[in-house]
C-alpha cells in the first residue's frame, strides 16, 4: 500500500468503527491446531502468508481469511504448526499492504518482520508451572532497581558468562574480579524487592541478526507482545527468546524479587509504515487540527489510547505479559500520554488476575498533545488515578537539582531554601499541614491521594547518573565528598515516605562519563562496571543497611495518608537553612520503636541540631547503621555531620 494519505482520514474520529470484544484478535496457536482472528474493518480481504523461515525464503502457502462481523477476519487450521512462521497482507481500496505480523503477534523471527506461530505450552522451563512472584503487601513496601538488560552483564568485570543476555541473570554466584558479587547476587545481597527492566519488548532499533556491540535503550516499539530477540542466544527462533525470558522471570522470582517491565505503549518506533498503520489505517494515532500526527511522545507520533480497540489492545497486551510471564509490574512510560479512563481500566482490569500488581508511570508528556489535559494521565491527574503511582520528579530536582542544569545544585550538594520541597518528597507528595506549599517551586499543590502513589527517585536511565550530575555540579570535590552526598541522596529516598526506586548502580556510585542521554552510546558508556562496587563499597554497604533499615521499620513506609499526617511531624520550630528534621510516632505504622528522628543535613559542615526531649538512642549516622543502636544520646542538642542523615530512636 502506498503511504498512508493523511489528508483521507485525518477528519474521522473513528467512532463509527466497529469495536470486536468477544474474543481478543491475534494468531493463537496449539498442539493440533490454530486460530486466527485479525482486525481490519476496513479491508476487503486479508491474507495470512506461511513461510518456514524467520526471515528468508519464499512463502510456501497463502491462507484466506474468512470475514466475521465488527471488522474481523477469522480462519481455522488444523495441525501442528509450532515453529513456522507467518506474515498478514490487507486489501484496502484496491491496495494490497506490504506484508507484516499481525499487530498482537506473540512470538516473531528475527527483527520481528514475520510472526511465529508458537504452542506456548512448549516454551515452559522447568517448575514453571509453580513459579509466583514476590506478594506485595502494600506498594510502599516495594524497593524498585531500575536497569537494563545489557548493562547488567556486558562489562568483563561482572563475571557473568551470558554477556547482554537474558541468561544472565540465571547465573546465581558472579563475582567481580575482588570476589564481590554481581548480578543476581548482588540484587540479593542489596536487598531490592523489585527490578525494573527497561524495555524487554521487541523493539526496533538493535539488529537481532548481529551481535556487534549496537546498543539501544528500547523506547522504539516494534511488536509489543514479544521479547526483544537481541537478548536471546539465538534470536532466529522465535521460541528462544520466550524460553530464556521466562528463565529470567524464573531466576528472579527464586531469588524472591518481583519483576516490572518499562512498557512504551504511548508511541511506536514505526509511524506510517508501522503494523497498525497497515492493517487499520489512522485509527491507532492521534491527529492534529491540520491533520498532522500528533507528537507528544517526541518520538513522532502518539498512540490513541482513548479509542476503544487501541485501549482493549493494550490491556490484552498487558494480561499477555501477566498471565504467560507472570510479569510483577509495569511501568507506563510518559503515562502522560495515555488517558486517565483507559489508565483505570488497565488498573481494574489488571487487579482482577494479581491483586497486588504494581503500577506506575511518567505523569508527563514530551510535548503538548490534542488531547485535553484533563483528560490526560499527568502528574497533577493522579489522584484520579486508581491504585496508580507516578514518578515525583520534585523530590528528584530538590535532592540534586534540574535535571537538565548540571550546574544547578540542590539539597544534596549544599542548596539551601529548597528545604520545602524536600519535605514535599518526604511526604510522598501528599498534603501535610507543616509544609509550605508556596515554597515548593515545582508543584503548588499535592498531587497524590495517599503515599502508595507516589514513586521518589533521584536518578534513573534518563539524564546524568547521579554521580555525574554532582560531579559536574562541584567538579572541584572528591570522590569521598561526593561519596557523601550519593549516601545521602539515598538516606533521604530510601527513609521518604512513598515508593523508593533507584537507579542500578546508584549504590556504587556509576559514572557513564558524562553522557546526558546514552540510550544509543556504546557499551562502554552505559555498562556496569562492577569494579566501582569494590572502589566505593562502603557506598554500597550503606545502601545495603537503609534498605534493611526500611523494611524492618514499617515507619517509613507508611500506606494510610491520614496517619501519615497525624504522626510524622517536622521539626520547624528548630529549622536551620540546609537541614530538614522530623518525628515519626508514636508507633508509626504499627513500628517497634515508638519514636523515630530523621535528621538532614545538606550542609557541607557539621550543624548541631535540636530534638524533641526523650531519651534517644542513634541507629543511623553518617557512615553506618545498626537498629539495635550505636549509642545513646544524653542531651537535646545532637551533631550531625556535614551532607549526612541521623536515625535515632525512642521507646517511651
Amino acid at each position: 500500500m502506498d503511504t498512508i494519505q493523511l489528508s483521507d482520514i485525518y477528519k474521522s474520529d473513528f467512532s463509527d468503527y466497529p469495536v470486536f470484544t468477544d474474543k481478543l484478535p491475534g494468531v493463537f496457536c496449539y498442539a493440533d491446531h490454530v486460530e486466527i482472528r485479525i482486525w481490519s474493518p476496513t479491508a476487503s480481504a486479508v491474507e495470512l502468508i506461511v513461510y518456514s523461515d524467520g526471515m528468508k525464503g519464499k512463502s510456501f502457502d497463502c491462507i484466506h481469511l474468512i470475514p466475521s462481523d465488527r471488522g474481523i477476519w477469522t480462519q481455522h487450521l488444523e495441525g501442528d504448526w509450532h515453529g513456522t512462521y507467518y506474515t498478514v497482507r490487507v486489501n484496502i481500496n484496491g491496495q494490497w499492504s506490504d506484508e507484516c505480523p499481525n499487530i498482537e503477534a506473540y512470538a516473531v523471527g528475527v527483527n520481528g518482520l514475520r510472526g511465529m506461530f508458537v504452542d506456548f505450552a512448549r516454551t515452559n522451563p522447568k517448575r514453571w508451572e509453580h513459579d509466583k512472584g514476590p506478594v506485595l503487601e502494600h506498594p510502599t513496601n516495594a524497593i524498585i532497581y531500575e536497569l537494563h538488560v545489557r548493562d547488567f552483564s556486558i562489562s568483563p568485570t561482572s563475571g557473568l558468562n551470558h554477556k547482554g543476555k537474558y541468561l544472565a541473570f540465571t547465573e546465581l554466584d558472579s563475582r567481580n574480579e575482588h570476589g564481590q558479587y554481581t548480578g543476581i547476587a548482588h540484587l540479593k545481597e542489596l536487598g531490592v524487592t523489585h527490578v525494573h527492566l527497561l524495555p524487554v519488548y521487541d523493539f526496533l532499533t538493535v539488529d537481532e541478526s548481529k551481535d556487534d556491540g549496537e546498543y539501544n535503550w528500547g523506547y522504539d516499539p516494534l511488536n509489543f507482545n514479544t521479547p526483544e530477540g537481541s537478548y536471546a542466544t539465538n534470536p532466529n527462533d522465535g521460541a528462544t527468546r520466550i524460553l530464556e525470558f521466562k528463565k529470567m522471570v524464573l531466576a528472579l522470582h527464586d531469588a524472591g524479587i518481583g519483576v516490572i517491565m518499562d512498557v512504551v505503549y504511548n508511541h511506536t518506533g514505526k509511524v506510517f509504515d508501522s503494523w497498525f498503520n497497515r492493517l487499520v489505517p489512522g485509527y491507532f494515532f492521534r491527529f492534529r487540527e491540520d491533520g498532522t500526527l500528533s507528537d507528544a511522545s517526541g518520538c513522532g507520533n502518539e498512540f490513541a489510547t482513548e479509542r476503544l480497540m487501541a485501549r482493549n489492545y493494550i490491556i490484552a497486551s498487558l494480561k499477555h505479559w501477566l498471565e504467560e510471564y507472570h510479569i510483577d509490574g509495569f511501568r507506563f512510560d510518559l503515562m502522560g500520554v495515555y488517558d486517565v479512563e483507559t489508565m483505570n481500566k488497565i488498573g481494574e482490569e489488571l487487579r482482577e488476575i494479581r491483586q497486588d500488581i504494581l503500577l506506575y508511570g511518567e505523569g508527563w508528556t514530551a510535548a503538548e498533545s490534542p488531547l485535553h489535559e484533563i483528560n490526560r494521565a499527568v502528574k497533577h491527574n493522579t489522584f484520579r488515578l486508581k491504585g496508580i503511582a507516578s514518578f515525583s520528579d520534585d523530590m528528584r530536582d530538590a535532592l540534586k537539582g534540574h535535571w537538565n542544569n548540571p550546574k544547578n545544585k540542590g539539597f544534596i550538594s549544599g542548596q539551601t531554601l529548597n528545604e520545602e520541597q524536600v519535605k514535599f518528597g518526604i511526604v510522598a507528595a501528599t498534603w501535610h499541614p507543616h509544609i509550605n506549599y508556596g515554597f515548593v517551586h515545582s508543584s503548588h499543590a499535592a498531587w497524590a491521594h495517599d503515599p502508595t502513589q507516589c514513586v521518589n527517585y533521584v536518578a534513573c536511565h534518563d539524564n546524568y547518573t547521579l554521580y555525574d550530575q554532582l560531579h559536574l555540579a562541584k567538579p572541584k570535590l572528591g570522590d569521598d565528598e561526593l561519596a557523601k552526598m550519593v549516601m545521602l541522596a539515598g538516606a533521604i529516598l530510601l527513609t521518604s515516605q512513598g515508593i523508593p526506586f533507584i537507579h542500578a548502580g546508584q549504590e556504587m556510585m556509576r559514572t557513564k562519563g558524562g553522557d546526558h542521554n546514552s540510550y544509543r552510546s556504546s557499551d562502554k558508556v552505559n555498562k556496569i562496571n562492577w569494579n566501582r562496587k569494590h572502589k566505593h563499597h562502603h557506598v554500597f554497604n550503606y545502601y545495603k543497611q537503609l534498605i534493611q533499615l526500611r523494611k524492618d521499620h514499617p515507619a517509613f513506609r507508611m500506606h494510610d495518608v491520614e496517619e501519615l499526617r497525624s504522626k510524622l511531624c517536622f521539626l520547624n520550630e528548630f529549622y536551620q537553612p540546609g537541614t530538614v528534621s522530623y518525628v515519626l510516632g508514636p508507633h508509626a505504622n504499627n513500628d517497634s520503636w515508638k519514636w523515630v528522628a530523621v535528621l538532614l543535613n545538606g550542609n557541607s559542615k557539621e550543624v548541631k541540631m535540636k530534638l524533641p526531649k526523650k531519651n534517644w538512642t542513634i541507629a543511623a549516622d553518617s557512615e553506618d547503621i545498626q537498629t539495635l543502636g550505636i549509642k545513646e544520646m544524653h542531651e537535646d542538642n545532637v551533631k550531625v555531620a556535614g551532607r549526612s542523615m541521623m536515625v535515632l530512636f525512642a521507646m517511651e
